[in-house]
């Protein structure tokens, strides 16, 4: 779908002069809905001039109307056949000059926040030089010390759904290029109804006075009651009496 020319003034020209949703807009002028979001918080844009779309034969009027009382109606660009063929360009980005200083910091954002990033691809985002991209990777750079991570985003030097597309790709490949696991480790894997279903491994208790010799086979409990019915196994030995002279009643009479 063909884009309207300075999409980003339009944008701001449409969230200040229409109730067209943050969604209708970023898709008509191809921006992440953050970043028209942004654009009507005053955090994205800021001292961009609006660009009336209307009067420079891209929207019409009647479109708007239309967008504006029903949310999932699309703006639709006015056809102009001088655009016609005016596709985007290969090769690197271009930053105007009042944004180059921004630069730097947009890349130290970039190294903390997604250092599955690879150079190319914050090259490409911002527009930027690997030497460059290395030497604050490295901190080398010579004015490290004043760099402050900024969202480049913020800034204005790529969008939303640039970054976005960079950082699903880079986390693509980071997973493809992830070490295979050998039989061994693959083995120590179970599945989740597997470890829900085994029993709790016995801990047995420690640091607990009197419970030095705590177990839970049972088995001397099982062998004091061995050695006790072995000791009451012989009927003799369980009645026999101490040696020595029996006692007589007093009162039993030998006569009788």
């Amino acid at each position: 779908m063909a884009k309207p020319i300075m999409a980003k003034a339009t944008a701001v020209w449409l969230v200040d002069n229409t109730t067209i949703s943050f969604k209708q807009i970023a898709d008509f002028v191809g921006m992440h809905e953050l970043e028209v979001q942004g654009i009507a918080d005053g955090d994205v844009a800021q001292g961009v001039k609006g660009f009336d779309p209307v009067s420079n034969n891209q929207l019409t009027q009647d479109e708007i109307d239309a967008a504006q009382s029903n949310p999932l109606h699309k703006l639709q660009l006015k056809f102009n056949a001088a655009a016609q063929g005016e596709e985007k360009r290969r090769g690197p980005r271009y930053t105007p000059l009042s944004k180059r200083q921004d630069r730097p910091a947009s890349i130290l954002w970039l190294v903390k926040f997604h250092p599955e990033l690879s150079d190319g691809q914050i090259s490409k985002l911002v527009g930027t030089t690997k030497p460059t991209i290395q030497a604050i990777r490295e901190r080398t750079h010579w004015n490290i010390a004043n760099i402050q991570p900024i969202d480049p985003v913020a800034l204005g030097l790529c969008k939303q759904s640039e970054l976005d597309a960079a950082v699903q790709k880079a986390a693509a490949k980071k997973a493809a290029d992830a070490p295979v696991m050998s039989d061994d480790e693959r083995r120590k894997l179970v599945s989740t109804e597997q470890s829900l279903g085994m029993e709790a491994e016995p801990k047995i208790p420690t640091a607990i006075e009197g419970l030095e010799t705590f177990t839970l086979s049972g088995e001397p409990e099982e062998e004091e009651e061995k050695q006790g019915a072995e000791a009451f196994a012989d009927a003799d030995s369980f009645f026999n009496l101490p040696d020595g002279p029996v006692e007589e009643d007093e009162d039993s009479d030998p006569q009788r």
